[in-house]
């Protein structure tokens, strides 16, 4: 982070089509927060006032910028100043990089002090099922002043927990609406048909989902996104969606299978926990659809606390690794 953070600035230097050595020398942090603070003043006697320095000093320190620009930064006049193109140029990425030091200040105390604090994490049913737990649980290992918990929601209610400020970061599917939250990349998984063994379809070494609507189905509560899905393709396909039984979680359904009630369609990786006790079939879904791509979802990733931003980091470094 450190390191972004210090790319970030020498960004901001050369965007001003200024030698970096010279810049740091010029535009170093106290003349650029005198700067701006001639800036929201306009004037430099106040600005002197508010920064606790004479207004000589000041004036000096602009003069230095200046020169180093080659250009005015500021029209001087009788009640004031007024600030030039360059100016208001400089004054943008001033702020920008005084609030990039800020951060980057706050962050090394926390890591001098050792990270502390709670995370809150609202994560949708398959991604607590299968991927979220292992990740969380090596970034606890690493960072064990760090309490996270873990909520498990429905696909929205992630989203509304993020939005209202419930919970730092969600995990859910990408097939929600997120609105106007930050999101990154975090796993995929695959849809997979689940079967008795002894099924006609049990054979097949992939399935299309318009293979099994001949057939019923088991329904998961709580999987409303996949249902919908489910729902739309089934239409698509001009068929009904055959529902015979409703349960509350993939162990249930998968027992459903193994009495050969009727089939289930869940995420493939939970389906092989199920697959060698149950003496069950897993065979995945070929359609597009089914691969299902999971995102980690902030409202402001800036704004995150250290121990939040730390998670986040580790989920997101994470995402290549196998689950598990």
């Amino acid at each position: 982070m450190l390191g972004k953070i210090l790319q970030s600035l020498k960004w901001y230097v050369f965007s001003l089509e200024i030698p970096f050595r010279d810049a740091m020398h010029a535009y170093d942090p106290t003349s650029l927060r005198l700067f701006v603070a001639v800036c929201e003043e306009r004037n430099i006697a106040l600005a002197a006032q508010r920064e606790a320095i004479v207004p000589s000093a000041v004036s000096k320190r602009i003069a230095q910028m200046e020169a180093q620009a080659g250009t005015p930064l500021l029209a001087r006049g009788r009640r004031g100043v007024a600030l030039t193109p360059a100016g208001e140029t400089l004054w943008r990425y001033a702020r920008e990089a005084l609030q990039l030091l800020e951060r980057m200040q706050a962050e090394l105390t926390a890591y001098a002090e050792g990270v502390q604090g709670q995370v809150r994490v609202f994560a949708s049913m398959s991604a607590l099922a299968q991927f979220l737990p292992a990740d969380v649980g090596r970034f606890a290992r690493e960072y064990a002043q760090v309490r996270v918990s873990m909520e498990e929601r429905e696909i929205w209610e992630v989203v509304r927990g993020v939005e209202e400020g419930r919970a730092d970061i969600g995990v859910c599917w990408d097939a929600v609406d997120l609105g106007r939250l930050q999101r990154f990349a975090y796993r995929e998984d695959r849809l997979a048909v689940v079967l008795p063994t002894g099924h006609a379809l049990a054979g097949r070494k992939r399935l299309r989902f318009a293979d099994t609507l001949d057939h019923e189905h088991v329904d998961i509560l709580g999987r409303s996104i996949m249902k919908t899905t489910q729902q739309r393709q089934a239409a698509i396909a001009g068929k009904p969606l055959r529902t015979r039984l409703q349960v509350a979680t993939v162990d249930a359904a998968c027992r459903i299978v193994a009495a050969q009630l009727a089939l289930a369609i869940v995420p493939r990786e939970e389906a092989r926990l199920f697959e060698q006790p149950l003496g069950l079939a897993v065979v995945p879904l070929a359609d597009d659809w089914a691969r299902r791509r999971f995102v980690l979802a902030v409202r402001d990733a800036k704004a995150l606390t250290p121990a939040a931003r730390l998670l986040l980091d580790s989920l997101r470094a994470g995402a290549g690794q196998p689950a598990g």
